[in-house]
């Protein structure tokens, strides 16, 4: 059939239904698309929106404290040294054992010492009896008495003479001076001994103290009495407790720094020798306001934190006062329960919209380590 010739009338309302058909089916899907490919403004805005974490400030107790690091010493420490030479007969201790005042240590050889004390005894006796026979003949006037006097001088000085003998026989028996542990053992049977030499060290450790080089500019606030808590790396997770027993008065020229002395309760852990780690808490406050350390922002302004307002990031800047454990007291510049991020402030700005996935627990916001800068 030619197309030029007339359809039937059938036919062509057929034809133009199904022309309007698909005009109608070409406008919807037109239209399907373009409402698929637009985004309402709040959808726009969660999309663009930073992931944070928050924590609201919050009021507790807070102390002021100054933290530093010295070594444990015992309070007595005596090193024990020879007074007279000669053989070690006998060794009495041994590292590690536990000795009182006055108790022997060692012995050494006594001979020569005895031989001296009965040379001197046998001097100042014939000296007396030459002294009692002057007496005698000077009431005589047989004796002048110069001679009298000089005999007393005689045995005065043969008497100590005695005495020095005495003393040194007494040295060969080396005594504890202080009670304690013995640190260290030196001789041996056997072994000579000089004069003055080093022989046994005795610790007590029954008190401890930490010396700390403080910066004069803390001189006003640290006191005897106050309160110290002490780590040591060798027990970690513990926390021993002490106080300020000496705070030198004046301040050393040369360091700018005076010396803060803490005793400690020695005990089965707490050694002599131990590296530690000290803060002194000079002050408290009960009630006051603070957030996490970690809210802090480290741009190298002022202390400042990004506070979320209405979905966006605030930066706000603050007014600090202490700062302990992993708080940091807020003097101006927040409300109690306003929220500070702590996790993702490194990818916020003033005015960021934000999107908060949690809340630090009071535990964790003072603890946690800070982000890493991906997820800051």
């Amino acid at each position: 059939m030619s197309p030029f010739l007339p359809t039937p009338c059938g036919s062509g309302r057929r034809t133009a239904a199904f022309l309007v058909a698909a005009a109608l089916l070409l406008g919807g899907c037109k239209a399907g698309g373009d409402t698929a490919g637009a985004a309402t403004p709040d959808a726009q805005k969660g999309a663009d929106a930073v992931l944070v974490e928050v924590a609201k400030a919050s009021r507790r107790g807070i102390a002021a404290s100054y933290a530093g690091t010295a070594s444990l010493e015992a309070r007595a420490e005596s090193q024990v040294v020879a007074k007279t030479s000669g053989v070690a007969l006998e060794v009495l201790v041994e590292e590690g054992q536990q000795v009182r005042a006055g108790q022997p240590l060692a012995r050494l050889d006594p001979d020569r010492a005895r031989l001296s004390v009965a040379q001197s005894e046998a001097q100042m006796h014939k000296l007396e009896n030459s002294y009692r026979r002057a007496e005698k003949l000077v009431q005589q006037q047989l004796v002048s008495a110069a001679d009298v006097d000089q005999l007393r001088y005689d045995l005065e000085n043969a008497r100590a003479l005695h005495r020095m003998a005495v003393l040194e026989l007494s040295y060969t028996t080396v005594l504890a001076p202080i009670a304690g542990v013995v640190a260290s053992r030196d001789i041996k049977p056997g072994n000579f001994v000089q004069i003055n030499s080093p022989i046994i060290r005795i610790v007590d450790g029954s008190r401890l103290e930490a010396t700390l080089n403080v910066p004069e500019r803390e001189i006003a606030k640290l006191k005897p009495g106050q309160a110290v808590s002490l780590q040591v790396d060798a027990l970690p997770g513990k926390t021993f407790a002490g106080t300020v027993d000496r705070v030198a008065p004046v301040v050393d020229t040369g360091s700018g720094t005076f010396r803060v002395v803490a005793g400690f309760a020695g005990d089965q852990e707490l050694q002599a020798g131990m590296f530690s780690r000290l803060s002194i808490n000079y002050d408290q406050r009960a009630d006051a306001l603070v957030v996490p350390r970690n809210a802090l922002l480290e741009d190298g302004g002022k202390p400042a934190v990004y506070v979320v307002r209405e979905g966006r990031a605030v930066r706000t800047e603050l007014v600090l006062g202490y700062d302990d454990s992993g708080w940091v007291e807020v003097r101006e510049g927040l409300g109690e329960g306003d929220e500070v991020v702590v996790a993702g402030k490194a990818a916020l700005r003033e005015g960021s919209a934000v999107q908060v996935i949690g809340k630090a627990s009071e535990t964790d916001a003072a603890v946690a380590p800070s982000a890493p800068a991906a997820a800051r």
